[in-house]
């Protein structure tokens, strides 16, 4: 689709709607030269609690010199039980632009379910002209991370943006400043947010008591950020108010 002109929005549609143990999800995406795509579902992505078998999750992103790319997924949800794999690297020439987030509840606060059983495990490689700028590791469960103040310090709404394009140093300090006036806003009442800059990638980390405030703070940097890329500021996507 292309409600935007010359922006294709693609829609990751999974029938079932949503993951159990044993499943194998693979998605592979890439944003030639002189493209400009958008990615996001049309839902929030179920993991469901499992009997004891792994479920794998391997997605793969690669944008061209002079293309953009933005994956925006609606949030992931993960059962308490769950079991997961995910695998996620990504490729950006030079040139090109990247802005691509994860937004995860750990278990489902809104139902009083907590995630005190279940495992989530995942690796996130990033390259730029193939020289990896970032590898990391995610491990929720089983004791880990939730409540430890390396971890989600008992927050059970934890997001990851990654961004990589022009001028990405001054962008970060743009936000850097935001987070910091805008403290006191009633989005940022339930929301710890910060930015950090480092060999081409900016990386925005969040932490919330509610995905609806996360999503409103993560959204504002993404129309931030398309605004420095394009001149102008977005809406949303259309399927997002479906």
């Amino acid at each position: 689709m292309y409600p935007e002109g010359g922006i294709c929005h693609v829609y990751l549609l999974h029938p079932p709607g949503g993951v159990v143990g044993g499943d194998q999800l693979f998605f592979n995406s890439r944003t030639e030269k002189g493209a400009h795509s958008l990615l996001t579902t049309p839902g929030a992505t179920r993991f469901y609690r499992s009997g004891g078998k792994v479920a794998s999750l391997r997605q793969t992103f690669v944008v061209d010199k002079d293309a953009i790319m933005e994956w925006l997924p609606l949030e992931n949800i993960a059962f308490p039980g769950t079991r997961l794999d995910i695998d996620t690297d990504i490729h950006i020439q030079s040139g090109g632009c990247f802005f691509g987030w994860d937004i995860w509840s750990v278990g489902r606060p809104a139902n009083g379910d907590v995630f005190e059983k279940g495992l989530i495990k995942g690796t996130s490689r990033i390259y730029i002209d193939e020289r990896l700028v970032l590898s990391e590791r995610m491990r929720i469960g089983e004791g880990l991370a939730v409540g430890q103040a390396a971890g989600m310090r008992d927050f059970p709404i934890t997001a990851t943006a990654y961004i990589v394009c022009d001028e990405g140093e001054k962008l970060c300090s743009q936000w850097q400043e935001i987070f910091e006036s805008q403290k006191d806003h009633e989005d940022f009442d339930n929301v710890v947010m910060g930015a950090t800059y480092i060999d081409g990638l900016t990386v925005v980390r969040g932490l919330a008591n509610d995905v609806e405030s996360m999503f409103r703070v993560l959204t504002r940097v993404w129309q931030l950020t398309r605004g420095h890329w394009k001149g102008e500021t977005p809406g949303v996507p259309r399927i997002w108010l479906v």
